[in-house]
């Protein structure tokens, strides 16, 4: 039996750990924080995505992002960092944008995250959806400027496309900005959930799995290659190693990467969020909103109302910004001012670890024991089941039921 190291304790890495127990190997988990989940999968935004996907990547956004820079709660923030890191992965960025590159892109991300749904429900038997309060609400996208309504309704293929009071009856959470709203494309199948509470529930599971030799509590710190491969793993619990070693610990991935010296095209997007409680008599939104030219979600995940938002690059800086979490709240307070207590809200930042073109990094490397499934951006929750499956296809020398054009190391 091939014995696996998998770094990182995220719903990437434990989904990863799970699929390749299932595949048959012997697999350890490295995690370096106190409880699993603690990083960008903690309070995410909680949406299940599957048919709607937008790689960040896309013709005109260059220009876009110099407008939100200049608007007081715009979704970008911009830090200039003496690393060069952060300047080649926006030259790769800007090589991205262009219709041709985005609709590629999409149309992996589509696959992969339908793929993705249906692992998601092997797992049924083993972790029931309510343990993290899974619901398929359905997905509404609103738009405020009647020209990008107008070229979504054209694009809305089996989606049902609505006037603004049209959204309002569909999700009447969004009655106070009805005016403002030049109309929406709502998609059924798509779901919310609690994101950490899947991390703790798998975590749970793959604990009692007959393969599963443990958690290891400590920071990888190295890669020792001997003669093309991995030797060693050093890390602050002490010296590991292991037939194979999977990377899958979100930005902290690309650091650890460069030491066996391999570039990975990652940088930490950093993202935002606020979890209200919601009250009886409260007007929630029962369907998932996203408000397309604000970049903000809105999803009703058990009993907590989930805001999130914005795309700060200030590199590997996670502290909370009470600047951008006012000015979050300032947005869900005027978009839906009764939807829960904003007053006993708590909140939340993380690094989502996104590649130029959008789409996650999957499968081997120059290293012939050392595999990748990290870049997942803020699709991480959406695409770690489909992710972790073709992962443990790749390792046992299976074809992914999906093309990997586009989803190894190297584009």
């Amino acid at each position: 039996m091939r014995e696996v190291i998998v770094i990182g304790g995220g719903v990437v890495g434990l989904a990863s750990a799970w699929w390749l127990a299932e595949a048959g190997f012997g697999v350890t988990l490295l995690e370096g924080e106190a409880t699993l989940g603690a990083g960008a999968s903690f309070r995410n935004g909680g949406q299940l995505s599957y048919r709607y996907v937008a790689p960040f990547a896309d013709a005109g956004v260059p220009l876009k992002a110099l407008r939100w820079l200049l608007q007081k709660d715009g979704p970008l923030r911009f830090r200039p960092e003496a690393d060069r890191r952060q300047w080649r992965w926006l030259a790769q960025f800007v090589a991205h944008c262009n219709a041709h590159t985005h609709r590629r892109t999409t149309a992996r991300l589509l696959a992969l995250g339908e793929l993705s749904r249906t692992a998601l429900g092997r797992l049924d038997g083993i972790l029931p959806k309510d343990e993290f309060a899974w619901r398929e609400a359905g997905k509404l996208v609103v738009y405020r400027s009647p020209a990008l309504f107008d070229a979504a309704a054209r694009a809305a293929g089996g989606g049902e496309v609505l006037s603004a009071a049209g959204c309002v009856a569909r999700e009447p959470a969004l009655a106070a900005a009805q005016a403002v709203l030049a109309g929406g494309v709502f998609n059924q199948g798509e779901a919310v959930a609690d994101c950490h509470a899947f991390c703790v529930g798998l975590g749970q599971r793959l604990r009692a799995h007959a393969r599963f030799r443990g958690i290891v509590r400590g920071q990888a710190r190295q890669l020792l290659v001997e003669h093309g491969k991995v030797r060693w793993l050093d890390t602050s619990a002490g010296m590991l190693a292991a037939d194979d070693i999977v990377l899958a610990a979100g930005i902290r991935s690309r650091t650890l990467a460069a030491t066996a010296g391999i570039y990975l095209p990652l940088y930490p997007l950093k993202g935002y969020s606020l979890s209200a409680p919601i009250r009886p008599g409260d007007l929630a939104p029962d369907i998932s909103v996203t408000d397309f030219e604000r970049k903000v979600l809105y999803a009703r995940i058990g009993e907590q109302l989930r805001v999130a938002a914005m795309v700060d690059m200030v590199g590997e800086d996670a502290s909370l910004d009470a600047r951008r979490i006012a000015g979050l709240l300032r947005q869900a307070r005027a978009a839906m001012p009764r939807a829960a207590d904003y007053e006993a809200m708590t909140a939340w930042a993380g690094l989502r670890p996104a590649t130029p073109g959008s789409a996650p990094i999957i499968g081997a490397t120059p290293l012939s024991n050392l595999w990748l499934n990290v870049g997942h951006g803020p699709l991480g929750f959406t695409l770690a089941c489909g992710s972790a499956s073709v992962l443990a296809d790749v390792m046992r020398g299976v074809a992914p039921p999906i093309g990997m054009e586009g989803l190894g190391l190297g584009g």
